[in-house]
């Protein structure tokens, strides 16, 4: 279990690899709407490795720059907690939405709201507050899920795709998921005894050992 905590990232990043490559194999099957799920599913993936690996210092940002943590390194957000929100709730949510499809529209609803979540905190949230004009998981943010949130309104809202009920379900959920599924969760599951515990390549560089 410790090393699915410290490495669903990369695991994640296979994933998004090998749906990439199943898309592409099966593109011409796919409806429009089909394709947009899964290709949401896939920015998911890619998001989370830069979030966690390639830049890799979210979980210290967030711990810094949002809750000003003495202990960024595991307070409020841990390698557990973090499992958590990305894996059980993140992956099964957009999984469960590109393979359901039509039958369940309000799912991919909620999706695309934590993608339009993700994308306001990382271009404006998190600089603001952090005084930056850099975060893990921007770039992501720009080439993955704005097209994706774009290419949605495009299909669904202007188009008049959803139901009532779709509308109805989904933007609570969506709400949910961004308010509840991310935040509340780092609050209620924080610990500062914790072992669970990020490296020291995810913290902010002023935050790591022997650096100022």
């Amino acid at each position: 279990m410790n090393f699915l905590r410290r490495h669903w990232y990369d695991i994640g990043g296979i994933l998004g690899m090998l749906t990439l490559i199943m898309v592409l194999t099966f593109l011409r099957y796919l409806s429009h709407y089909q394709l947009l799920m899964w290709l949401s599913l896939i920015s998911l993936f890619f998001h989370q490795v830069e979030e966690y690996r390639l830049v890799g210092t979210f979980p210290g940002m967030v711990n810094h720059i949002m809750f000003n943590s003495q202990l960024p390194d595991r307070y409020p957000l841990n390698t557990n907690t973090a499992f958590i929100i990305n894996v059980i709730i993140g992956w099964a949510t957009y999984i469960t939405a590109a393979i359901i499809g039509k039958h369940a529209m309000w799912l991919g609803m909620a999706t695309m709201l934590v993608s339009l979540g993700n994308i306001i905190a990382h271009m404006f949230v998190f600089n603001i507050k952090g005084k930056t004009w850099f975060n893990a998981g921007m770039v992501s943010s720009l080439i993955f899920f704005v097209p994706c949130v774009y290419g949605y309104y495009n299909l669904v809202v202007a188009r008049h795709m959803a139901s009532f009920s779709d509308y109805l379900i989904g933007i609570p959920l969506g709400i949910l998921l961004n308010i509840v599924g991310i935040f509340k969760l780092i609050s209620w599951l924080a610990d500062k005894n914790t072992h669970y515990i990020f490296s020291q390549r995810q913290l902010l560089a002023k935050d790591r050992v022997g650096k100022a």
